[in-house]
């Protein structure tokens, strides 16, 4: 069953091609939730409401773009209203964190895993995790991230900047642990 009639059929509610469909994507969209989630358990319950939500619209597809496309733009929103819904922005724990001004992360500074270097984007709150995922990972302009989130393009800028600048120090603590282990392993 090519990609056309796999669509038709699901606009059908034929649950044979919706589950053929949620197997052929799955795997390409997952990494979009685990990017926008704060935790591997959220990303799979995210997974499941995004094809809810792909189901429930796939009608609305008319294919222009590729349906891949779609389905992430579908993720990614779902990802931001669930943020709007659940909007509690405390940052309090996160101010006292010393920040460098040096934000660049030099690939030295970058011993780390995919699957590491995600659970600390999520580790993020919520409106950094949000803005650099979108920002750095997905391509979206501050202009677009304002007008997603509700909020002006500066607070857009100045959320990446914060959200680089923990990460960042989280990516050296990570190296120096791990350089402390190797050497008490290496004794």
């Amino acid at each position: 069953m090519n990609l056309d009639q796999l669509i038709k059929s699901c606009i059908k509610k034929n649950r044979g091609a919706q589950e053929k469909l949620y197997t052929s994507y799955e795997k390409k969209l997952f990494p979009v939730c685990l990017k926008y989630c704060r935790s591997y358990a959220e990303a799979e319950d995210h997974l499941h409401d995004v094809f809810l939500e792909i189901f429930e619209n796939i009608g609305k597809y008319k294919g222009k773009g590729s349906f891949e496309g779609w389905m992430k733009r579908i993720a990614i929103n779902k990802a931001i209203d669930r943020y709007k819904k659940n909007v509690v922005f405390d940052l309090r724990d996160f101010e006292e964190e010393k920040i460098t001004e040096d934000i660049a992360i030099a690939e030295d500074d970058l011993p780390l895993s995919f699957e590491r270097l995600i659970q600390l984007i999520q580790q993020l709150p919520d409106q950094y995790r949000i803005v650099f995922s979108m920002y750095e990972l997905d391509g979206y302009s501050h202009k677009e991230i304002s007008k997603s989130l509700g909020i002006s393009a500066g607070t857009s800028k100045s959320n990446l900047h914060r959200a680089k600048a923990i990460l960042k120090n989280r990516i050296i603590q990570f190296k120096k642990g791990a350089k402390q282990i190797k050497k008490s392993h290496e004794s």
